[in-house]
């Protein structure tokens, strides 16, 4: 990797301190703390997309953490980051999953207009490069896009392995945050009261029961894994121990208990 040889000895030990801190970030401030600190001696950026999800035809979330203001998450529009995080994941794996550099001229990084609506599309036309690497979750559905963008002209060759070296200590620091309010309101909605009464007529547990909820919104097995945060095979799992608990073969009779059960219940 280009990036290591780059640094010298103290180097290395002020990155090594850099890098485990870490496992110290406890919520979005922690986060953007971090980044803005030593971290950006190796990645130096003003703007960092998270973004996770099925890029290819599910749904994707997204976290942005950045200095700059009224850059943020709660203020952006997912309809219009998630295209252009979807397109830069497809060219991401189209390079054999490697991190790479983006160089863009005067105009800076717009790939849709109606980013021009929000705070985040007049920064991102003062960008100038970006770096871009990703994880690929195989045993779940949480692919996992990060894309740093600054506004200096410096393009160095040790960006994309800087990226790739701390990208898993990036990673685990935003799986130690939690959804910001606004992200909770969209993943998690209260439960009807039709399913609180199937789970307690059927001995559901508690995550059987929000899985049971999700079926009834129509959810698939990958957006109920991204909705909770697990995998799409424990996803399966739970779904088979309902379907059993509730003597169902299939998705249309589990969400058919609900009436039955809601009325017995309401006599």
């Amino acid at each position: 990797m280009y990036f290591f040889p780059t640094l010298s000895a103290d180097e290395l030990q002020r990155y090594h301190r850099a890098v485990t801190r870490s496992s110290e970030v406890r919520n979005h401030f922690d986060m953007l703390e971090w980044l803005q600190g030593d971290i950006q001696r190796y990645l130096p950026h003003d703007i960092l997309i998270a973004a996770w999800g099925d890029f290819e035809q599910g749904p994707i979330l997204h976290d942005i953490i950045s200095p700059l203001a009224g850059v943020r998450s709660r203020s952006s529009n997912a309809q219009t980051v998630s295209p252009m995080m979807r397109e830069l994941f497809a060219r991401w794996n189209a390079l054999g999953k490697r991190s790479f550099a983006l160089h863009v001229g005067d105009g800076g990084f717009l790939l849709d207009q109606a980013l021009l609506e929000h705070e985040l599309g007049s920064a991102l036309k003062r960008m100038r490069y970006a770096t871009v690497h990703g994880i690929v979750d195989e045993r779940g559905s949480h692919d996992c896009l990060y894309v740093s963008f600054s506004a200096t002209t410096r393009l160095g060759k040790e960006e994309p392995g800087a990226m790739a070296a701390m990208l898993p200590y990036i990673d685990t620091a935003l799986r130690q945050v939690s959804h910001l309010p606004h992200q909770n309101k969209t993943l998690a909605e209260p439960a009807g009261a039709a399913q609180v009464l199937v789970s307690q007529h059927y001995h559901l547990t508690q995550r059987e029961h929000e899985v049971l909820h999700w079926v009834a919104k129509g959810k698939t097995n990958i957006e109920i894994a991204l909705i909770l945060e697990i995998s799409a095979f424990t996803v399966k799992n739970h779904m088979q121990r309902m379907f059993k608990k509730l003597d169902v073969s299939n998705r249309a009779q589990a969400v058919s208990k609900l009436v039955p059960v809601a009325g017995r219940h309401g006599n």
